[in-house]
């Protein structure tokens, strides 16, 4: 997958996240794959039926930084380190969200949840892992389906900031 991405029309069937990228004129390629509801991780799930290598597909996680709901991508063939992701915003405790809670504030289902085009935009750290890459993955806003992006442009449309927060 080292083509470059191309811009993409969303059409009807476009999401949240297509269409916020589609609106900003970002250039992007979608990935659809049959999703198996089985599938203990949706990230690695989607790394596997992409054939694309686990540190270029992220994951986004919402979690709870003293009271403020807060986004984190993190590669999925790790995980997330709290603490890391609390001093990046300035904040002092981070806990995993309750996920009625991420999936009504974003509007995403858990598993599809995306960073881009939520419900209510939050505050969103990218690790910094992104950075090595051309492109990475990230949910396009439902299961089964990925966005390819360069990382600089997902940064700049959820106004994220680059940190390591990732542990393998």
């Amino acid at each position: 997958m080292a083509k470059k991405p191309k811009k993409h029309q969303s059409g009807s069937g476009g999401t949240p996240a297509t269409v916020a990228l589609t609106a900003a004129g970002t250039p992007f390629t979608t990935h659809a794959y049959e999703h198996d509801p089985a599938s203990p991780s949706y990230g690695e799930e989607a790394a596997e039926a992409l054939g694309v290598s686990p540190d270029r597909v992220f994951k986004t996680l919402v979690a709870d930084v003293d009271g403020t709901l807060t986004v984190a991508v993190v590669p999925v063939a790790g995980s997330l380190d709290l603490k890391a992701l609390a001093a990046a915003v300035g904040g002092k405790r981070a806990a995993m969200a309750d996920p009625a809670a991420a999936e009504r504030t974003t509007g995403y289902v858990r598993g599809g949840i995306s960073p881009l085009g939520q419900r209510k935009q939050l505050p969103t750290v990218l690790d910094e892992s992104a950075q090595s890459h051309e492109t990475i993955c990230v949910s396009a806003g439902r299961r089964g389906l990925e966005v390819e992006l360069a990382p600089a442009d997902l940064a700049s449309l959820t106004g994220a900031v680059f940190a390591a927060i990732g542990r393998a």
